[in-house]
């Protein structure tokens, strides 16, 4: 018990770090023991089966309980939200044409992409609808959130509130089950780790070197200067402790999970310690790994521009315009899962005329680079649910009078 307790009571943080460590060094020595990226494996699977039942309850509880005068909070989420992956998007047009790069089109992906953003919406809509049982089975968030909603609604009209208070029971459990799966996390970040290492080595960094370059320096620029000045602006006062925090707290061990679903337990924990109101960011985490997403919209814009600069096409400044506005709702219904993003390319590669059979080669290519892309755009999308709950939350009791406390307990350290 002695050694649960130490364990339970050291950082978290630094723990992640040493498994990280340990995991890339036994991975390049001893890249044969494949049993060694099997806890990865259990952690990222634990993490994903129970965020789908822990959304899904904490939800329905919170909307059943809640209480009148949040729903200006919602308004601003949402728009923070998608003007921070619209201005991603922008960035990544920016970085395109100061840095143009090309690509070494490989053998096609496999993989079916949808062909238009009429069908992405539409896919969207139909996952909404579907079958609340399904949606949980397979961690369709949109379905989720909606069937969640629609009870949780259900439930304030109806239920008493000894009903209301069992449905509050059951989410409390199912949270203290998703912090034993956290406190796992340095065992499974180093089975994660091993696994990249020992498949990918260092090979992406010689052929395609100048494309992870660009998608990373965009994705840090948004993390580090765009996200913290829509931020500042909303909240007028220095943002960089708030965005710093979230960073360590949510974006690391969303890059090693490589998925915004996965990470919601994580960022449900650092919105409580924030001292944000439970009723509210047990919406707006979920909500933000289905619709904020930076990243995706950063890997769609980069890799259309890139494969138009390949193959010759030139993209001028107001259909840029255009792009950015499609990288951002295709982007919002790409999956919560590892590679969600690439499959969308295709749909805006069909902006610019370019073939299903070329943009299913850079389809291919975003896989093979995966490691680095899908790990750094998960951590810049689940950091900014962190960051713009939080920052929507301090902006509506500023502007309400209410006491702000910035950071909650972090603020004491």
């Amino acid at each position: 018990m002695d050694i649960i307790k130490k364990w339970t009571e050291s950082s978290l943080i630094l723990k992640i770090i040493i498994g990280l460590v340990i995991g890339a060094i036994l991975g390049l020595l001893v890249p044969e023991w494949t049993i060694i990226g099997f806890p990865g494996e259990i952690f990222v699977s634990a993490l994903k089966s129970i965020a789908p039942i822990l959304v899904f309850v904490l939800v329905a509880s919170a909307i059943s309980k809640a209480r009148s005068g949040i729903g200006s909070r919602y308004k601003t989420v949402i728009i923070l939200y998608l003007f921070s992956t619209f201005l991603s998007a922008m960035v990544a047009v920016m970085g395109s044409y100061l840095f143009p790069v090309t690509i070494h089109l490989t053998t096609a992906s496999t993989a079916t992409a949808p062909g238009a953003l009429q069908d992405v919406i539409m896919g969207m809509i139909l996952k909404i609808f579907s079958n609340p049982i399904k949606s949980l089975a397979e961690g369709e968030y949109l379905g989720i959130l909606f069937w969640s909603i629609i009870l949780g609604i259900a439930l304030k009209m109806v239920a008493s509130d000894t009903t209301k208070d069992v449905i509050t029971d059951i989410a409390e459990a199912v949270t203290k089950v998703v912090r034993f799966i956290i406190q796992c996390a340095p065992i499974g970040i180093m089975g994660l780790v091993f696994t990249s290492v020992s498949q990918s080595g260092l090979s992406i960094f010689t052929e395609y070197g100048q494309l992870v370059l660009l998608l990373v320096g965009c994705i840090a620029f948004v993390a580090f200067v765009t996200d913290p000045l829509i931020s500042g602006i909303a909240l007028r006062r220095n943002p960089y402790p708030l965005v710093l925090t979230c960073l360590r707290e949510s974006g690391i061990t969303a890059f090693f999970s490589r998925s915004s679903a996965a990470n919601i337990p994580v960022n449900m924990n650092l919105c409580e310690r924030l001292g944000i109101d439970r009723d509210f960011f047990s919406i707006s985490i979920p909500l933000g790994s289905t619709i904020n997403m930076e990243g995706a919209a950063i890997t769609i814009t980069v890799m259309t521009l890139a494969t138009c600069h390949t193959i010759g096409i030139s993209v001028p400044l107001p259909v840029t315009i255009i792009l950015c506005i499609i990288s951002t709702l295709a982007a919002c219904g790409a999956s919560g899962v590892a590679g969600g993003s690439l499959l969308l390319i295709p749909m805006a590669c069909s902006l610019f005329g370019i073939s299903q059979d070329i943009s299913m080669q850079v389809v291919a290519v975003g896989f093979i680079i995966g490691v680095i892309q899908d790990s750094c755009e998960t951590a810049l999308n689940s950091a900014g649910d962190a960051l713009f709950t939080a920052t929507a939350e301090y902006y509506n009791r500023a502007k309400n009078g209410e006491p702000v406390n910035y950071m909650g307990e972090f603020a004491k350290r």
